[in-house]
């Protein structure tokens, strides 16, 4: 099988659990977890499901990779990717029909340049 390859590559975020600054306030702190390589692509919500979908239709983008396993504090509740200086929010992680071929990753743009 010659594989998905891809043009992008992308960082998984974790969001940190009890990260604080100097004073106590709590700050939203992401730790480096996982670099994958695929395609980024724009998702245009015609879909004839997206009323069954609803994590889907959110969604602004996909990422498309080859499968790897992924750390298990990466889920759609406490991560993010950086893709070619943009932020998404993970919404879905998608092993199509559990075959370990590829990754589906459902996205949803939150933002800029920056990283945080």
């Amino acid at each position: 099988m010659r594989g998905i390859r891809g043009n992008a590559s992308a960082t998984i975020q974790v969001r940190e659990k009890s990260a604080t600054n100097g004073i106590g306030e709590a700050r939203l702190a992401w730790t480096d977890v996982a670099t994958i390589t695929g395609w980024l692509d724009l998702m245009d919500g015609s879909a004839e499901r997206k009323n069954y979908l609803a994590k889907v239709q959110e969604s602004t983008h996909v990422f498309v990779a080859d499968y790897r396993a992924l750390d298990s504090t990466i889920s759609a509740e406490s991560a993010r990717m950086k893709v070619n200086g943009g932020l998404y929010d993970i919404l879905l992680i998608d092993d199509p029909m559990g075959m370990h071929q590829q990754l589906e990753i459902y996205l949803k743009y939150t933002g800029g340049q920056n990283g945080d």
